[in-house]
């Protein structure tokens, strides 16, 4: 099994008097997540949820690390090692750590991957070769958060329950706001602020937000790299994403 595992301390003071050695106590701790993760899971399961399981790998593993001063920012599974079988048990099943990389402030990779190279997965079907289209226009994420409107419903409504205030920071320094109202009837949307108090405030550049409607970035991703900052319950701020699966379906 293998990941690679990005996280930088916050603390450094804590992290020396919680830890003798940082990195080995985060490799084991993230050895340990990724063997409760995919022990039961075939390798097509693995590929198949790679982002989620990367996902919940991030939560599992900050639960443990935050108390140390430590955040982990990244986790990615890398299907090279997981496909690859461990060359030495003294390595464990995440094979070796690559070296530390410093910064101000301190930042530090952990790169928990094995370093055989394993050979092509096998293709479970044969490619077809399409013609290649023009390059489309991105929409803008004005345009995106136009179209959320026509498909509010009461079943979006039911699986969100919540109401949002999105702060978009665009290009040129200036901000604009739009709001998502999925706590009650069939949701409602628009440019300024909604209605009473949101349940939660987001802050988010344009580029960012474009890639969250278009389904390229994953609102916990975002959220974990700084790129989405969200003011009130993170549980109800990640539900969004029902609303992003529906705009981009209906695009």
């Amino acid at each position: 099994m293998g990941a690679d595992v990005q996280f930088r301390v916050w603390d450094p003071a804590l992290s020396v008097l919680v830890v003798k050695d940082l990195v080995a106590a985060t490799r084991m701790t993230a050895q340990s997540a990724m063997a409760k993760a995919l022990g039961k899971k075939s390798l097509r399961e693995i590929q198949g949820e790679k982002l989620r399981i990367g996902e919940q790998l991030l939560l599992d593993i900050n639960d443990m690390t935050k108390s140390w001063g430590l955040e982990v920012d990244r986790v990615e599974l890398t299907m090279e090692a997981v496909l690859q079988p461990p060359r030495d048990a003294l390595l464990g099943p995440l094979g070796a750590v690559a070296p530390v990389l410093e910064g101000s402030p301190p930042q530090l990779a952990a790169h928990l991957l094995n370093s055989t190279p394993s050979a092509p997965e096998a293709a479970d079907s044969v490619g077809t070769v399409s013609e290649v289209e023009p390059p489309r226009r991105r929409p803008s994420a004005v345009e995106l958060l136009s179209a959320v409107e026509p498909i509010l419903s009461e079943a979006l409504v039911s699986q969100v329950g919540a109401s949002y205030q999105v702060d978009i920071i665009l290009p040129g320094g200036a901000r604009s706001t739009f709001f998502i109202d999925l706590s009650s009837g069939s949701g409602r949307a628009g440019c300024g602020v909604p209605q009473g108090s949101p349940d939660v405030v987001l802050e988010v550049a344009e580029e960012d937000l474009q890639e969250l409607m278009l389904g390229e970035l994953r609102p916990l991703a975002a959220y974990m790299s700084g790129r989405l900052r969200v003011q009130g319950d993170l549980q109800l701020a990640l539900r969004l994403e029902e609303l992003f699966k529906a705009v981009k379906l209906h695009r």
